[in-house]
């Protein structure tokens, strides 16, 4: 959505079809699935409707929804920022909008919480030791000091942050490394896959791992989403002060994960289902034979945090569809301090819905699923255009607490007219 955005409404131009990944568009935006109601931390939902870019298609939606807050406490957590304060860091949009961010996540904190900050550039050092989130003050003046200079010997930060993260443990707790950066690593082992190696080496030490990019230019974006695959988390990127609100407070709970290596396999009935395509999720693509394997890891999904996934599907010719299921999820998940995955699954019918009597997240989806389409130019956009866009947001009625959808239906439109 950011890099959408930036082209959108900044530069005034249609975004580099490689800006657009149609599946970070489509979960950007918070959903209102229903949490789950039973033990599980995950609750799944789906349905089948027409498609409304090609007649002769349907349109399958799966839904993802973690579970609420329990009793409304979070877990104990032991946070460490590991801030890149290297030269390239120095714009506004860099260090002092992570800073500001940081200020904000700490009023979020309990007086049980903990908090290090670590710095990288030439080498890493320690400017706060783990230090008591009832002690709001002294954390936001260690977050004032930082200031940007040198190269970048990103690494080293990242050995020193998960050794703070170790030594302050804590024990069926929420133990988190939170780096703010924008991926600019030239110093020591700097290359994708040398950092990568070196974050699945740490993965299996229960601490998790939230990447926040910043900036222009020279930001790193892939290697960043790689890095937080690889570690057992979340990637977000920071462009302006909504953007930082949205991370910081709004879905502030994604900071605390509620199942870890989430896997999802569509098991399409033939009976009813001629051939499928998912829309988006290219490299978050398992093999088959990975699904029930326990040692490779896969997607987190935090507090609240909703996932959804499309899938355009042409029907095979069966006058009695409605009897049997379309579509079964079968779905596997690991507790956050667990290393065996439990099974949930759910069949999904065909009610014979057309696109009008979907539901409101239908709409919506297939809303930013069109939109991205028409953005890559994709062979399979259909007819769709715009005012077709335009029109099915409009028709779908959701909660927009934030704006940030009425924000998209702008850059829907500001896009009809580039």
């Amino acid at each position: 959505m950011h890099h959408i955005r930036r082209f959108i409404q900044q530069e005034n131009r249609l975004p580099y079809r490689d800006a657009v990944r149609t599946e970070e568009l489509i979960n950007y935006f918070d959903l209102d699935y229903d949490p789950p109601r039973d033990y599980h931390p995950i609750a799944l939902n789906g349905e089948v409707s027409e498609c409304p870019w090609n007649k002769n298609n349907k349109l399958v939606r799966i839904g993802i929804k973690g579970s609420d807050v329990p009793n409304g406490q979070r877990l104990k957590s032991n946070f460490v920022f590991l801030v890149d304060v290297s030269g390239s860091m120095s714009s506004r949009d860099k260090l002092d909008l992570l800073k500001k961010g940081f200020k904000y996540f700490v009023d979020e904190l309990s007086e049980e919480d903990r908090v290090a900050i670590v710095t990288y550039a030439g080498s890493a050092g320690v400017v706060l030791p783990s230090t008591s989130g009832k002690d709001k003050d002294k954390i936001k003046r260690a977050i004032d000091k930082l200031g940007s200079r040198g190269s970048t010997a990103g690494a080293e930060g990242i050995i020193t942050a998960y050794e703070i993260a170790q030594k302050n443990f804590i024990k069926g707790g929420n133990n988190r490394i939170v780096i703010g950066t924008d991926g600019d690593f030239n110093v020591g082992p700097s290359s994708q896959s040398e950092l990568t190696q070196l974050i699945e080496e740490k993965r299996d030490m229960g601490i998790f791992l939230t990447v926040l990019g910043v900036g222009r230019g020279n930001l790193n974006d892939g290697m960043l989403e790689q890095i937080a695959n690889k570690g057992n988390g979340t990637y977000e990127y920071i462009d302006h002060i909504e953007q930082l609100l949205k991370v910081f407070i709004y879905d502030y709970n994604k900071f605390y994960t509620v199942a870890k290596d989430v896997k999802v396999q569509v098991k399409f009935n033939p009976e009813n289902v001629a051939s499928y395509r998912l829309i988006g999720y290219a490299n978050r693509l398992l093999n088959e034979e990975d699904f029930e394997d326990d040692t490779k890891d896969a997607g987190e999904i935090g507090i609240e945090q909703n996932i959804t996934a499309l899938y355009e599907i042409a029907p095979a010719e069966n006058p009695n569809y409605s009897d049997a299921p379309t579509f079964t999820i079968d779905f596997r998940y690991k507790e956050p301090d667990a290393d065996k995955s439990v099974p949930l699954q759910l069949d999904i019918f065909d009610k014979g819905n057309t696109f009008d009597t979907s539901s409101d997240f239908m709409k919506f989806t297939a809303s930013v699923a069109g939109f991205s389409m028409l953005l890559i130019d994709s062979e399979y956009k259909g007819t769709t255009t715009y005012k077709n866009v335009l029109q099915w947001l409009d028709s779908a009625k959701l909660k927009d607490e934030h704006y940030f959808k009425s924000e998209f239906r702008s850059l829907v439109d500001k896009a009809r007219k580039l």
